[in-house]
Formats: structure tokens, sequence, C-alpha cells
């Protein structure tokens, strides 16, 4: 892995949320989908997708949208979310 991919996994590893919504990141998403599927409230799910946008592990496809933007992962932060897969179905 290279140093910014590993800077940015070990970001990820630091939240709980962080991993929950990284590995829920299977398609764009909003964050009230998110919510639902994950659990954790709506502004939370929302702060961890702009934070990881500022990382560019994700993106708005609506940034002029006030409600209903939609997040993607970025290849970067697929990569993450594959190897967080990966570390879980190798767990006990």
């Amino acid at each position: 892995m290279k140093k910014t991919l590993i800077a940015d996994y070990g970001w990820v590893l630091k939240g709980s949320q962080r991993r929950k919504i990284l590995l829920v990141m299977d398609k764009a998403k909003t964050p009230t989908l998110v919510k639902e599927q994950t659990g954790i409230k709506v502004s939370n799910v929302s702060d961890v997708l702009r934070a990881m946008s500022k990382r560019k592990l994700a993106h708005c496809l609506n940034p002029q949208e006030k409600q209903g933007r939609l997040y993607e992962l970025t290849p970067t932060g697929k990569v993450l979310r594959d190897e967080l897969h990966e570390t879980k179905r190798k767990e006990p």
C-alpha cells in the first residue's frame, strides 16, 4: 500500500462510524440511506462523508443540492472498503 493509502486506512480504522459507513457504500447513497443501513445519526453520517470527501475517499455527485446529496466512493475509497471487507472475512 502507498503511504497515503496507509494513512487513510489508519484514519478509517480509528473511527467505528467511519468503518461502518465505508462498508455500506457499495453505490451512490444519500446520508439518510446510510443512516438507515448503519443506525448512525444522519448528522454524524453527513460529517463523516464530508470528511471522507476532504480526504478524497468519497465525493458528492450533486453538491449544489442542500438536501438529498448523493455520495459515492472514489477509487481510493473503494480500495479501502474492499480491504475492510477482506479484513472482516479473515476475522475468526
